[in-house]
């Protein structure tokens, strides 16, 4: 049970500080001393204190978006073993589960950016989802590769315990699907080169646009989800880049924990170092990500 207990705790209290250490990395590599890692803990406290202002045209739907994101973000999170510890739920099949619980949160948040009645959002709710769709072969080309090679289809089985036996016989098939996840990574979250999560100019915005109706609490619900997803697919990287198991469960804890801030760090570099993409562009990227999947495939069946 202790275990559980921890995989809740990183689950509440982590996602932020992810989003706090990109934040920073940024202001360090522009020069700037920059907001305290601590500040989306503090953006979050005080979106929570607000009140929640609707708007007359909108229906069930909108209210309903932010909660479907953050419960089946959430849901999803417990499907995904941390620190080299079972999920606190594990299935065969249960990989098809996380990934449909996060369709499920981006339908409802699409939805209810159609709700609003403004063309405005709901072109970036059709942006969204058609990259979507682009996004989500590539995960699950990955996942193949992955269950392929611990022959096993729960994410439990596919990324506890030591691996490092698959990446002498597979090191690369392992290296393309790396590379496609973490394209899928920087897109799925909105980040550079496919999205700014800072940006307000209308013509380039793709997530962000979707939320700007919400406020107070409903949007502090968005936040958060958006930083737990963030989590679940850095843990996902970590899991298959780093697949050490150290007899230790706290050392398991502290390689992980460690592991997920050097992403983070890894993710603000890539968004210091690299200039957002023309929309026209983001298509070949993610197809991208698909090929090298498709590839780390063929690589391993041959």
């Amino acid at each position: 049970m202790m275990h559980i207990a921890i995989h809740l705790l990183l689950l509440g209290v982590l996602p932020p500080l992810l989003l706090g250490v990109i934040i920073k990395t940024k202001a360090l590599f522009a020069g700037r001393v920059g907001a305290p890692v601590l500040q989306p803990y503090f953006d979050l406290i005080k979106l929570f204190q607000k009140e929640s202002v609707f708007s007359r045209t909108t229906s069930w739907v909108f209210r309903a978006g932010p909660v479907v994101a953050l419960a089946s973000t959430a849901l999803a999170a417990l499907l995904v073993p941390l620190g080299n510890h079972k999920a606190p739920f594990s299935f065969s099949g249960d990989l098809i589960l996380f990934a449909y619980l996060l369709g499920l949160g981006r339908f409802f948040m699409a939805s209810a950016a159609l709700d609003t009645g403004s063309a405005f959002e709901g072109m970036g709710a059709a942006r969204e989802v058609t990259f979507a769709c682009l996004a989500e072969p590539a995960l699950f080309l990955g996942f193949l590769v992955i269950a392929k090679l611990s022959g096993a289809l729960s994410l439990t089985a596919m990324l506890t315990g030591s691996h490092l036996a698959e990446w002498q016989v597979a090191g690369a098939s392992l290296l393309l699907v790396l590379a496609s996840w973490f394209i899928v990574l920087l897109a799925e979250n909105a980040r550079i080169p496919f999205d700014d999560p800072n940006t307000h100019l209308e013509l380039t915005m793709i997530h962000e646009v979707m939320v700007l109706d919400h406020g107070g609490p409903a949007l502090g619900m968005i936040a958060y989800a958006a930083a737990l997803k963030l989590f679940l697919f850095g843990a996902l990287v970590v899991r298959v880049a780093l697949p050490l198991a150290t007899g230790n469960a706290w050392a398991d804890w502290g390689i992980f924990v460690a592991a997920m801030l050097l992403l983070a760090v890894a993710i603000g570099a890539v968004e210091s170092t690299m200039a957002r993409l023309r929309l026209m562009h983001i298509p070949h990227l993610l197809v991208a990500a698909c090929v090298l999947s498709t590839f780390g495939i063929f690589l391993l069946v041959n």
